[in-house]
């Protein structure tokens, strides 16, 4: 191994992808692709998009190891009565993986993330598409 390699990693993943700013980039970008699509939009109608931005970068940057506490909602209790079915949730996750992608966000991060998304859509799917 390299040094290069040796720093790389011992740097946390929130690290390697630029820390909070960057965190923001792909946080407004995939917002920009939800908002866009047709079968998604409806779900934001009625929200706060300024306060969603900052709690999705706190939760994104805390799983990304970053020095940041997420203070929102459980995950379950946020997304209750929205009646998410499991093909949105999907659609959701292209775009987050799009936004990731377009930023250059490296692949072993994503698909660390990936695998979060699959444990967490029991928490946000209410119904199967």
């Amino acid at each position: 191994m390299t040094e290069v390699d040796t720093a790389q990693d011992e740097q946390t993943p929130y690290a390697r992808v630029g820390g909070g700013k960057a965190v923001s980039v792909v946080v407004d970008r995939f917002y920009q692709l939800v908002l866009a699509d047709p079968q998604l939009a409806p779900y934001f109608d009625s929200t706060e998009m300024a306060n969603l931005k900052r709690h999705q970068v706190q939760l994104i940057s805390h799983l990304l190891g970053g020095p940041v506490e997420y203070s929102g909602r459980e995950l379950r209790d946020a997304h209750a009565g929205l009646d998410i079915s499991s093909g949105d949730y999907a659609l959701v996750t292209q775009h987050l993986v799009a936004a990731l992608t377009e930023a250059g966000v490296p692949d072993d991060i994503i698909a660390s993330l990936g695998g979060t998304l699959v444990a967490v859509e029991p928490d946000i799917v209410s119904r199967e598409s």
